[in-house]
């Protein structure tokens, strides 16, 4: 039989709550949402008055020194904790809350407290509100009893109750007396406890965690380090958990991080924390490490601990550096996007920031010049899907690239070439075109021909406003530039007999256009209402039309074109045209 990696145990919930306000257990975010909906909460205190089993508690030992300190810190109430709750997270962090007072982290990271109040006269547990704290029959707030004046709380209770109902005889009083006390007892409520040693990796963790646990939650590699995170830094991971909340939200007089492209993770963070700190991108390597692993000898070492976190702690001041963080999306304004709807991959904006900082950082190329080059970079990566499927293995791969590079002109020159060796003549002429060969209403393709037209500055079809402004997601209109079929739905049906949504909504039957007229087209063949469409935008010249067209992929006489023969011409000039935006981008450095 293999080596027992646990042990079982059992733990009062006062010994519990004890052990989480002196630091020794913590309560790390391994499940979303942080706690669970308060009348979750009130059935879990009933069944525990009611004595039935709550469930196990999985919990890692550390490995921390009983002296050991968090990252910047010296304090007692700031030393690393011996154990982590794997399982059970939502369970204890609502009665932590219940039974000390405390606030707790909202899904949303706001922060508010559990309370919930107990009626004696059927002894029942209700979610705290505007009836159970009008009503006398209720003690509002449970947690008072386990303070150190629940007696005094306990005759309040009863004055209160005997105002609203009159005198209560002993036997009315000693019962509820006695249940009152019940509740109060719940702090001696055992819990069974299973102690996963601290010499478990963290693949026999998460296949330990997926077994006993019936949610079925999985754990990936970014959790654990935001885990041990919270062991020896605890700060830093509530640093990047800040930074991530206020990517949602404009504030008013001060900087934010707060942008119209992308509202990271902590775990998407992490990565660029990471990949900075260590050029690593395969979280696996990158938790061990942490842990003060030699990867070589499968030593654990403090000092290899401590050295690794202070890397790790350099790196995520430049990432979370919010200077840092709008010049870099900046670069994506430059490449021609516009915000999170022409955003196919996270991981394209993530790790092209990777390639912002060590570009700053590490080769010193000026602000402006990296601004440039990582905006191809960008277009090039979200492009071609660069950083889907084994992202991380091509992470890494572009990072150890680096290795022979150097100097500011050095580090421009390599990404170039990179990007030379992706977006070829056959991409522009082959790859992209099939590329745009679906109905999906987001594609990579789409987006890049989309960050072409305003790369170039384009007009939107049949219109005097640009196609920039009408996709600025700072503006919303109820109407404004809409994509539009070309060969209209109702015709294609009917006339045609292609009834298929799927050859109907072909992204090169769509185009960003502004009718603006009231033009009647339903089931209109393009060869009927397009010369209707021109005659009403009398004010547009024909070298304007003309030029609109062009950007816009408009093959010559294409009213009168076959339709997959369209399809097929417009998906080639749609190429073309981003192709020109590219060169265009890349030729102004």
């Amino acid at each position: 039989m293999a080596k027992t990696l646990f042990r079982d145990t059992s733990f009062g919930l006062l010994h519990l709550v004890s052990s989480i306000e002196r630091g020794d257990i913590a309560l790390p975010e391994l499940q979303r949402p942080f706690v669970w909906k308060n009348a979750s909460v009130r059935d879990l205190f009933d069944s525990m008055y009611k004595g039935f089993p709550v469930g196990n508690l999985l919990m890692w030992e550390t490995g921390a020194d009983a002296n050991a300190r968090q990252i910047g810190t010296g304090d007692k109430e700031s030393r690393a904790p011996r154990w982590l709750v794997v399982d059970g997270q939502q369970r204890l962090t609502s009665l932590f809350s219940v039974f000390t007072g405390q606030e707790v982290v909202r899904e949303d990271y706001s922060t508010s407290r559990i309370v919930l109040s107990f009626r004696p006269r059927d002894e029942s547990f209700e979610v705290a509100g505007g009836i159970t704290r009008n009503d006398p029959e209720y003690l509002p707030d449970i947690t008072l009893l386990w303070s150190d004046d629940y007696k005094k709380v306990k005759r309040e209770f009863f004055r209160r109750l005997q105002d609203a109902k009159g005198e209560l005889s002993d036997d009315e009083v000693d019962a509820m007396d006695d249940v009152l006390d019940q509740v109060r007892s719940l702090q001696s409520f055992p819990f069974h406890v299973i102690e996963l040693d601290a010499a478990i990796d963290e693949e026999q963790l998460a296949e330990v965690f997926v077994r006993i646990n019936s949610g079925g939650v999985k754990l990936n590699q970014a959790d654990f380090i935001l885990t041990i995170m919270s062991v020896f830094w605890d700060e830093g991971r509530k640093e990047l958990e800040t930074f991530a909340q206020a990517c949602k939200t404009p504030a008013k007089g001060t900087s934010s991080p707060f942008n119209w492209m992308i509202a990271p993770q902590p775990d998407q963070l992490l990565r660029v924390c990471i990949a900075l700190a260590f050029r690593r991108a395969v979280m696996r390597h990158a938790y061990s490490v942490l842990r003060g692993k030699d990867l070589a000898t499968g030593i654990v070492s403090a000092e290899a601990r401590e050295s690794q976190f202070a890397r790790l702690q350099e790196a995520q001041k430049h990432v979370l550096d919010v200077t840092f963080w709008h010049e870099y999306l900046r670069c994506l304004e430059r490449a021609g996007f516009r915000g999170e709807k022409m955003i196919t991959s996270e991981n394209a904006v993530i790790f092209s920031y990777v390639m912002w900082l060590v570009g700053r950082i590490d080769y010193q190329v000026p602000v402006d010049e990296l601004r440039e080059v990582i905006a191809r970079w960008f277009f090039m990566a979200h492009t071609t899907r660069r950083y889907t499927g084994s992202f991380e293995t091509q992470v890494e791969r572009d990072l150890a690239s680096l290795g022979t590079v150097t100097g500011a002109d050095g580090f421009i020159r390599h990404l170039d070439q990179i990007i030379r060796e992706q977006l070829t003549n056959d991409f522009w002429t082959i790859t992209m075109p099939n590329e745009l060969g679906t109905s999906a209403s987001r594609s990579p393709a789409l987006s890049a021909y989309l960050a072409g037209l305003n790369i170039l500055d384009a007009e939107s079809l049949m219109s005097t406003g640009r196609v920039r402004d009408r996709l600025d997601p700072a503006v919303t209109s109820t109407k404004g530039i809409e994509r539009h079929h070309l060969f209209p739905k109702a015709y294609l049906s009917k006339k045609i007999g292609i009834s298929d949504p799927k050859k109907i909504n072909q992204i090169a039957n769509m185009a960003l256009v502004e009718w603006n007229v009231n033009i009647d087209i339903s089931d209109s063949a393009p060869s009927e209402y397009w010369p209707k469409v021109i005659e009403a935008k009398g004010h547009l010249t024909e070298d304007r039309i003309a030029e609109q067209r062009r950007l816009h992929a408009l093959p010559d006489s294409w009213p009168e074109i076959d339709y997959k023969e369209f399809l097929e011409q417009r998906r080639h000039l749609m190429a073309a045209v981003t192709r020109e935006a590219f060169e265009k981008l890349a030729s102004e450095q």
